[in-house]
């Protein structure tokens, strides 16, 4: 049976650190952004962290990144 391949869509989206915690980038920060108050875009300049169900689901899905 051939090895499985990573999502690459997600693999590209999220990243793992070294303690296992999948970290994202922040939504609602690539266009309109002079209507955004410059505090809201300092804030979703920042990344976030994947809530633990989600980081459950996606650790199968990104297992095979580099």
């Amino acid at each position: 049976m051939p090895k499985m391949k990573s999502h690459r869509g997600a693999s590209k989206r999220f990243r793992v650190k070294k303690s296992g915690i999948i970290k994202r980038s922040s939504a609602y920060k690539n266009h309109m952004l002079n209507k955004k108050a410059q505090k809201r875009k300092r804030r979703l300049r920042k990344g976030s962290v994947l809530s633990k169900p989600d980081a459950k689901r996606l650790r199968f899905i990104i297992a095979n990144k580099k």
